[in-house]
């Protein structure tokens, strides 16, 4: 079983902020941490500092920590073109000694695209596949052999597969509600499914779905990585929480639930026991306030080590 913290920058976060994580995160035993990847705060709020890029982002912690995974949750296909982000992701990959993960999607957030001008087409499903074919196979190519593709989006001819990654397969997330299209992606190109904020019955669904999938195209269901992210809130006492909360616009009683992962150490042991019961390998914890070290310093030094593992 994996731990993994996943943050939302674009909420109010500096590159120094998102550094304190990744190094407390790494020290205190966490297996991973993941970024969104998003250019435009999401709701109202305190706007600043503003951005950051998610890969340049990852580079930079790719040579300022030694142990933690590092990828995103995910990037959007509508943001890079797929030969350029495969450069990018192998070089974090380079720079990390190989702790890049690539998570790949669709992308929704539309105000977002207008905002910066970037195109946002009405259908996205064919660019997620083309991409991810692309990106998959660009890495797969031998090296001194080159790779052309031709789809109804991208076109590459006789591209060198370089640089190279150091994983022999960069991880591949995949993730989403969709009941047929998502789950066939991941079983053909994905090395994680991953469901995020939802209810444990409909994970447990969606990882019957995408074990369905990978029978259908042949490939063993253990072969993929069962994952989810869930919307996290910890502390010793009531009242943390409740201060907690207050720091990002909720109260706990809007958190709680059969979704997110809220309360004290016991609370979230049982909720992980639950969620490793349904088949989850990995737990992305989404901590929304990236100035609460306090919060990451709790969950590592009380928490996770009476995880299972």
């Amino acid at each position: 079983m994996e731990y993994c913290l996943f943050t939302e920058p674009q909420q109010g976060a500096s590159y120094d902020d998102q550094l304190a994580f990744a190094r407390a995160g790494e020290r205190l035993g966490f297996d991973g941490f993941f970024r969104s990847d998003h250019y435009l705060r999401i709701g109202d709020g305190d706007p600043l500092p503003g951005p950051t890029d998610a890969w340049t982002t990852l580079a930079g912690l790719a040579r300022e920590t030694s142990r933690i995974r590092l990828g995103t949750l995910v990037s959007s296909v509508t943001y890079r073109q797929p030969g350029i982000l495969a450069i990018q992701v192998a070089q974090v990959d380079a720079m990390s000694g190989g702790r890049a993960e690539l998570g790949l999607g669709t992308g929704w957030f539309e105000r977002e695209h207008r905002a910066y001008g970037i195109p946002f087409p009405a259908k996205r499903f064919d660019l997620l596949e083309e991409q991810l074919e692309l990106i998959t196979g660009l890495w797969q190519t031998p090296l001194g052999q080159t790779y052309s593709f031709a789809g109804e989006h991208h076109e590459l001819t006789d591209a060198p597969p370089l640089p190279r990654p150091v994983q022999s397969r960069v991880p591949v997330i995949v993730g989403g509600a969709g009941p047929r299209r998502t789950p066939d992606l991941a079983a053909r190109f994905a090395t994680e499914f991953n469901i995020g904020f939802r209810p444990e019955a409909e994970i447990a669904e969606r990882f019957a779905g995408v074990r369905a999938a990978c029978e259908r195209v042949g490939r063993d269901p253990a072969t993929l990585k069962l994952s989810v992210a869930l919307t996290t809130l910890a502390a010793a006492s009531a009242s943390e929480l409740e201060h907690r909360a207050a720091r990002i616009g909720r109260t706990v009683d809007q958190l709680r639930g059969d979704t997110n992962i809220v309360g004290s150490r016991d609370e979230i042991a049982a909720k992980i026991e639950r969620l490793v019961a349904l088949g989850a390998q990995r737990v992305y914890l989404q901590l929304l306030d990236l100035q609460d070290i306090g919060q990451v310093e709790y969950i590592g030094q009380e928490v996770l080590p009476h995880l299972p593992r």
